[in-house]
């Protein structure tokens, strides 16, 4: 062992001067490794056991330095003594800078060889005799574990809590404990102080302050389960909660073991604590989103039932195709309001959805303020839509080339305003009864949104306002308006859909 050769790392991007430092250290008789990069130096650190390393500050693409720094980062090679070379003057600070990068020594050029020499034979020494050390500890510890059998036997005990404090530790959410029946004494490890959210150097461990910490509704249950401890019960299985000083609370599950003596008497329980809050509030979330699931399909399935019970037409094809474009609109919606978790839906997007098939022309433009509805006044607003460019495609100024509709809304009084402006179409006439589509949108409005609708048929083209109590309709609306025009929306929506 006191032969055994060491492995010195010599690192310079110069092969003259690798040349020169094994000619210098030759005569110390280890094993010269050299690199001529960094990273040449941590591949060969990755794969060789190596006692020194002397490397030249100044390299190319990774200096002496910021090696240091990545050798001393890596666990197993913090303890490999670093010398560096440097041919520049160095003041105090680089020697500080040096030292706080893991260096033990600076060698100035021109090298001297003897100094050189000495100091590369200090350190690899240091290694060997470490080396020896570790190998003469570990056999002393293996002569101290055969001759302390007997004692290993006595303390068995602590070492079962103490690899039962481990693994608590280890879990992440757990806890260990033991409470003392003859004296009443409590033991915590660090885990169950986590869970309880309590300081170990201000939280006293007994039976009143871990009660106090308790809920209220759950200190009953395990004190009874507790008592049956006395009865012959052996161990127990309960949730709780707790709550924490900070005023969070949190849910846990804990397993206890009780250890009698001969009459029965409780001399210890041991138990382990696990937290499970986030397990909770899964089952939690899960049951909510269960429920919105079932909510939001009933609704879906109410909406289309609503629109086959009352469409009218004249044949078959029309009521299909009706049918159809209604469903089609609530279908637009929908994508639109599952995008944001049902969250809600942005007005100007969902305009842009519903005239988006009758915008080749360039004959529909909008705008108005940013605003978030809410998603049931998304999906009335959407057939409400769906039935104002399906009448003006048929009968108003979609039907003809020449004709503009224009779609706006604002935000007044605490009031939404959507405006439908149609001009530049046929005639047009007030009609002398209302069809089926107007009828639905004035209803739909107004009683499942509060609002009104209002129609005003003007020679010129139709003009019709639907106004909403802006807190039934909207989530957040912006102060400012922004403008849009209808081909660029439905471009965008186009790209990111």
């Amino acid at each position: 062992m006191e032969h055994e050769k060491v492995n010195i790392l010599l690192v310079d991007d110069q092969p003259a001067k690798l040349l020169a430092y094994e000619v210098i250290l030759k005569e110390l008789g280890e094993n010269l490794v050299v690199a001529t990069s960094g990273r040449e130096a941590l591949e060969i650190l990755l794969k060789t056991e190596i006692a020194v390393i002397l490397v030249d500050v100044c390299m190319p693409e990774l200096d002496g330095f910021e090696l240091a720094a990545m050798i001393r980062e890596h666990p197993r090679f913090q303890k490999i003594a670093i010398i560096f070379i440097s041919a520049i003057q160095v003041s105090d600070f680089d020697r500080l800078r040096g030292y706080e990068m893991g260096a033990v020594d600076y060698v100035p050029v021109p090298v001297v060889p003897e100094v050189l020499r000495a100091k590369i034979k200090v350190f690899a020494e240091l290694y060997r005799k470490t080396r020896q050390l570790e190998h003469l500890n570990t056999e002393l510890e293996d002569r101290v574990r055969a001759r302390t059998a007997e004692l290993e036997r006595s303390t068995a005990k602590l070492v079962e809590s103490e690899q039962r404090r481990s693994m608590a530790i280890a879990a992440g959410k757990m806890g260990s404990w033991d409470w003392d029946g003859v004296n009443g004494d409590w033991m915590w490890d660090d885990g169950q102080y986590r869970i309880f959210g309590v300081d170990p150097r201000g939280f006293e461990v007994n039976s009143a302050n871990i009660m106090a910490r308790l809920h209220p509704e759950d200190v009953a249950r395990l004190q009874h389960l507790i008592a049956d401890f006395n009865k012959g019960v052996r161990s127990f299985e309960a949730e709780f909660r707790i709550n924490r000083p900070d005023g969070e609370q949190r849910w846990c599950v804990a397993t206890a073991a009780a250890t009698t003596d001969a009459t029965g008497r409780v001399l210890r329980v041991s138990g382990v604590t696990v937290d499970i809050t986030d397990r909770k509030r899964a089952e939690e979330r899960q049951t909510l989103l269960t429920r919105e699931v079932d909510h939001r399909a009933k609704n879906a399935l109410a909406l289309a039932q609503s629109i086959v019970r009352l469409t009218r037409a004249e044949d078959v094809q029309a009521y299909v195709r009706a049918v159809e474009g209604r469903i089609s609109a609530l279908a637009r919606v929908h994508t639109i309001l599952s995008l944001s978790s049902w969250q809600g839906a942005e007005i100007g997007r969902l305009v842009a959805e519903e005239v988006a098939p009758y915008t080749t022309g360039g004959q529909i433009s909008f705008s108005g303020a940013e605003l978030q509805l809410q998603p049931a006044t998304a999906q009335t607003l959407a057939l409400a839509l769906h039935e104002l460019v399906t009448n003006s495609a048929k009968y108003g100024a979609l039907s003809v080339l020449s004709g503009q509709v224009s779609v706006s809304w604002s935000i007044e009084n605490d009031r939404f305003d959507l405006i439908w402006i149609e001009t530049g179409g046929p005639l047009v006439q007030t009609p002398t009864s209302r069809g089926f589509g107007t009828r639905s949108l004035m209803a739909s409005v107004e009683s499942q949104l509060g609002g009104e609708a209002v129609f005003d048929w003007r020679p010129e083209g139709l003009i019709c306002r639907l106004l909403v109590p802006l807190g039934r309709a909207a989530i957040s609306a912006a102060v400012h308006p922004t403008p849009a025009s209808v081909t660029t929306v439905a471009s965008r929506q186009r790209a990111v859909g």
